[in-house]
């Protein structure tokens, strides 16, 4: 079997996913809508890695709506610094109120 990067375009650019959704602290609580930010192989590795982060973060319960890669870097915080992030390894998660 031969490994074809996921980003046929520019295999030494790793893929960045976004991730939509919202996720909830308590089951009953009020959803938190997020974007999630990180670099894998796939969008089924990207998925799992997102939920384990939430996990982390100490939410019960998430709904993932979409998700789809970035072509570049965001011009605008906070998601700038999410990307970066994602670049470097880290799951991002960005929250709003």
């Amino acid at each position: 079997m031969i490994d074809i990067p996921a980003n046929e375009n520019d295999p030494t650019t790793p893929m960045v996913f976004i991730i939509i959704g919202r996720a909830w602290r308590e089951k009953d609580g009020e959803p938190v809508d997020m974007h999630i930010m990180l670099s894998a192989p796939d969008d089924d590795t990207a998925v799992r890695e997102a939920l384990n982060a939430l996990v982390e973060e100490g939410y019960e319960e998430a709904e993932l709506d979409q998700i789809g890669t970035l072509d570049g870097s965001p011009d605008e915080e906070p998601h700038a610094s999410a990307y970066q992030g994602a670049l470097e390894g880290e799951v991002a998660i960005v929250t709003f109120s």
